[in-house]
């Protein structure tokens, strides 16, 4: 089974209330739900939210709503309120990466079955080094690339989350997206 998760908490700081603003015409929350509903490869869908108002319309939009959530171990809480045993894999499809498509989704998803990994992340090509004017050198002696880390879609392995503190803790696979869909900051 693959279960998604879709994760928009009702306290956003930065910018309020962003999980239901729109763009054409459609919210964020329901572009991810969407999104999810696209691929064949979903089984279950459901949002992981603190905010009433998030859940009915993400209910409206067709995800399942089984718990509200605290803020802290979003993954872990998801997961420990979901039927456990069924799990294969968590697909994680935040709201804030509206211009996603499902095939850079279902490419995570076969990035994962292909390789003995924990999970697998999505990328794009920097905008900038995190550096500036340093630059490092790799084991081959080789200077590095730098890439930027988006929110376009995350799928991990389930019991990887729960015995672990962070998703850099364990071996990740990466996923390229096209820049124009990713999700950076200037």
């Amino acid at each position: 089974m693959i279960l998604c998760l879709i994760c928009a908490r009702g306290g956003s700081k930065g910018l309020p209330g962003k999980n239901l603003l729109k763009i054409n015409n459609k919210s964020l929350l329901a572009h991810s739900i969407s999104h999810a509903q696209s691929c064949k490869n979903i089984n279950e869908l459901i949002l992981s939210t603190d905010c009433i108002n998030i859940a009915n319309k993400g209910k409206k939009y067709g995800a399942k709503i089984p718990f509200l959530r605290p803020e802290w171990e979003v993954w872990q809480h998801a997961i420990t309120n979901f039927k456990l045993e069924k799990i294969k894999m968590i697909v994680i499809l935040p709201t804030t990466a509206p211009l996603r498509n499902k095939i850079d989704i279902e490419k995570a998803i076969d990035i994962y079955n292909s390789n003995d990994c924990d999970g697998v992340i999505s990328f794009t090509d920097s905008y900038r080094n995190p550096s500036f004017n340093i630059i490092r050198e790799n084991n081959e002696k080789y200077a590095e690339k730098y890439f930027d880390m988006t929110t376009a879609c995350y799928v991990i392995n389930h019991n990887f989350v729960l015995k672990n503190n962070n998703m850099f803790e364990g071996k990740l696979k990466l996923n390229c997206v096209p820049k124009e869909i990713s999700r950076y900051r200037h």
